[in-house]
């Protein structure tokens, strides 16, 4: 049977709640808005809120070219304990007395100014890294042995948001990294340096490259309102391209359409992409190559948010 055309072609923001993987979001989008192509970019932790691109229609064969090199997040790092999986969903598996000196908003930004810079990062063993075929997590909780190698990995930024009162000793942290950076290892690790154990116990993401909160919709608004709930809410995909739009005819995008190199536009830099755009809509990722483009993506039907 052929797939009927999609009424939505475009990618969103979501923001995440708690409680649900990134699949199980994915079709709450599906269901919500009535479409059956849909993906997303960025897997988040069940629970973990907050930034997640979903793709609709024709917009899900863009995911995979998405580059969002740095995330940003807000998380709770509570001090005592690490677990098997490194925040708290775990089983604990390490438990450690908690210096006073942690209580110390001093001592708690040198520490966290330490994690800055790069570095080899060993990822969680409750993670979805494949070795030998198999997922890690699916191998650490059929019992098995995971040991992974350290990846390198990039801390723009690890400050201090605040210290809770009371115990267990919790500390508030803002952190910006690199594509691939597990916060869970950064929160492990944090509690090692500090001489004690700590885990993550919460984890939200404000930015993911060009994409914040504030470009998000909720899954409530989704299920309530339906496609109504993207009016001019839909993400600019030359803008997290990097893409330079380029504002095409029918006679050029006919061409496109069928596969043809064209001629690069004025000023447009090697190996740079160029979105081509039809009447608002993005029918085509190219990339410069000497004095012509080559295609990447081409789309049936146009991507829709792009900005003027």
């Amino acid at each position: 049977m052929r797939r009927r055309a999609s009424l939505i072609n475009g990618l969103l923001g979501l923001d995440k709640p708690t409680g649900m993987t990134s699949h199980d979001a994915v079709a709450a989008v599906r269901r919500a808005l009535g479409e059956r192509r849909v993906g997303h970019a960025g897997t988040l932790d069940p629970s973990a809120t907050g930034v997640l691109v979903v793709g609709v229609g024709q917009a899900t064969r863009l995911l995979g070219l998405l580059a969002a090199d740095r995330k940003s997040y807000e998380a709770c790092v509570e001090f005592g304990f690490e677990t098997d999986t490194d925040d708290a969903q775990g089983t604990p598996t390490v438990s450690a007395d908690v210096p006073r000196a942690l209580r110390d908003v001093a001592r708690a930004r040198a520490l966290l100014a330490s994690l800055t810079g790069r570095s080899l990062q060993v990822p969680p063993a409750y993670s979805a890294i494949s070795v030998r075929g198999r997922r890690a997590y699916d191998i650490a909780r059929s019992g098995g042995a995971v040991e992974l190698e350290p990846r390198p990995v990039v801390v723009y930024e690890a400050t201090l948001m605040g210290i809770e009162p009371g115990d267990p000793l919790r500390w508030r942290c803002r952190f910006e990294v690199s594509k691939g950076t597990y916060v869970r290892a950064l929160a492990r690790d944090l509690g090692r340096m500090a001489k004690t154990a700590a885990h993550l116990c919460e984890l939200r993401r404000t930015a993911s490259g060009g994409v914040s909160l504030s470009d998000c919709v909720t899954l409530e608004r989704l299920a309530k309102d339906g496609p109504a709930a993207l009016e001019g809410r839909l993400l600019d995909p030359c803008k997290l391209l990097g893409a330079r739009p380029w504002h095409v005819d029918a006679r050029v995008a006919a061409l496109a359409a069928q596969g043809r190199a064209l001629d690069a536009p004025a000023g447009l830099g090697e190996g740079r992409r160029v979105g081509l755009v039809l009447d608002g809509g993005l029918v085509g990722v190219w990339h410069r190559d000497g004095t012509r483009l080559r295609c990447d993506l081409n789309f049936p039907q146009p991507l829709a948010g792009v900005r003027p």
